[in-house]
């Protein structure tokens, strides 16, 4: 797995954590080893811009996914994933466990969204949440 990760946040995140959380979760949703992601760390201003931009949505959010060759779980093609967003500012204030556990959570959120999951309805939330969750449990357990 090719993971390119860059901090523009001005916050120091275990940057290497993200990256093996993030090979994880592909790892475990099945992906082909040649696979590409790459993990955007920005400060609350870049996120509020991203979110206009892309969602239409004003203020900053936690984490956006941009999803690039349509992978799905399983996928035996090797191919780019997508990138993911995160803003650690933003998570921090919504971090239960500490905020290095959250930007893991929300990386794992993220390869999801790029691999289709999706929590708009009920059901869909419920199969992603479980699934993040545990994914990202047996990462920490490991």
């Amino acid at each position: 797995m090719n993971i390119e990760l860059s901090n523009e946040s001005g916050v120091t995140v275990d940057e290497a954590g993200l990256v093996s959380v993030a090979e994880y979760a592909m790892q475990h949703m099945g992906l082909n080893e040649d696979c590409d992601l790459a993990i955007s760390i920005v400060d609350e201003s870049r996120m509020s811009e991203l979110h206009e931009e892309w969602m239409d949505l004003p203020g900053p959010t936690d984490v956006l996914s941009f999803p690039m060759d349509e992978m799905k779980p399983h996928d035996i093609n090797p191919g780019i994933v997508g990138d993911i967003v995160l803003c650690p500012q933003f998570a921090a204030a919504q971090a239960k466990n500490g905020l290095e556990s959250e930007l893991a959570l929300l990386t794992i959120h993220g390869v999801l969204h790029c691999l289709g999951y999706d929590h708009a309805e009920s059901v869909e939330q419920k199969v992603m949440f479980e699934l993040q969750e545990s994914i990202l449990a047996q990462w920490q357990a490991r």
